[in-house]
């Protein structure tokens, strides 16, 4: 099985003032025992270091030297992967389009759904429930009880 890891889910793990944080970062340790393949998207790279440095968002943000460690880090799993747009990119973009009509924000959603598709991953965990809007996808949160990884 594999599955694609949603920006926030990195985010938590590294906010030590997060309630979310002790739970998050005992995902990442099941990550990294493997034997799942974990998708790592370029675009879910790029929001957690935009996040995690940011003041507005964490009391005590990230160095970009930090963040910068903790996504190499991540990287360096065995089980973790990373990839981006290919050929058939935007037609999954546009069929994700039609199914759930992204605008504003959730385009960046769209975007991560349709690199999913386009990679043969068809799992998000994410705390972020505006991926449900994405039929042809299926959503877990690791902070669910019921949804234990």
């Amino acid at each position: 099985m594999t599955f694609a890891i949603d920006s926030n889910l990195m985010i938590y793990a590294s906010d030590e003032a997060s309630e979310f944080q002790p739970a998050a970062t005992r995902f990442f340790e099941r990550v990294a025992d493997g034997p799942e393949l974990a998708y790592v998207f370029w675009p879910s790279v790029m929001a957690y270091l935009r996040v995690a440095t940011r003041s507005t968002v964490f009391r005590h943000p990230l160095t970009q030297a930090r963040a910068l460690e903790n996504i190499e880090r991540l990287l360096d799993l065995p089980y973790v992967v990373t990839a981006g747009e290919r050929e058939h990119f935007w037609q999954h973009f546009r069929d994700v389009h039609v199914d759930a009509a992204p605008t504003g924000n959730l385009v960046s959603d769209a975007h991560l759904v349709a690199l999913m598709l386009e990679n043969g991953v068809r799992t998000i965990w994410t705390r972020d429930r505006d991926f449900r809007r994405f039929s042809s996808i299926r959503v877990r949160d690791p902070f669910d009880p019921r949804e234990v990884p």
